[in-house]
């Protein structure tokens, strides 16, 4: 009886350190990327403008992870999915989907895809 005890109070304990561990490491895991207030957001009407100055049919612009994700066609065509910065509408990730060559995902270096920056008013 008592090594029974033994057991289950070490199964207990090994369970407690594993949940504590997971609810230490889980943040570390979130993929937040924008932590802007949102007090310092611009719109998307902004974002949507100065994309298609460039070119890109804008498809929708959501919310995900505290960033603004985007899905377009740029000029040639190709499937765009982007995520900026909300308050200083920078780009940070790009994917371009090559429909003519499914297996590629990767960014096209050739095509005019230029980094938005927030102008300095300061």
């Amino acid at each position: 009886m008592n090594s029974t005890m033994s057991i289950l109070a070490k199964v207990a304990r090994l369970l407690l350190v594993s949940f504590n561990l997971t609810l230490m490491v889980a943040p570390a895991l979130a993929d937040d990327e924008c932590e802007e207030p949102i007090a310092d957001w611009q719109p998307r009407e902004i974002l949507k403008q100065r994309l298609e100055q460039q070119g890109w049919v804008v498809q929708r612009i959501r919310i995900d992870d505290g960033c603004y994700e985007v899905r377009a066609l740029n000029e040639r065509g190709r499937r765009i999915k982007a995520t900026f910065s909300p308050a200083s509408l920078i780009l940070l990730k790009l994917k371009v989907k090559d429909d003519k060559h499914p297996h590629s995902d990767s960014k096209h270096p050739n095509e005019s895809i230029s980094v938005i920056k927030q102008e300095q008013s300061k």
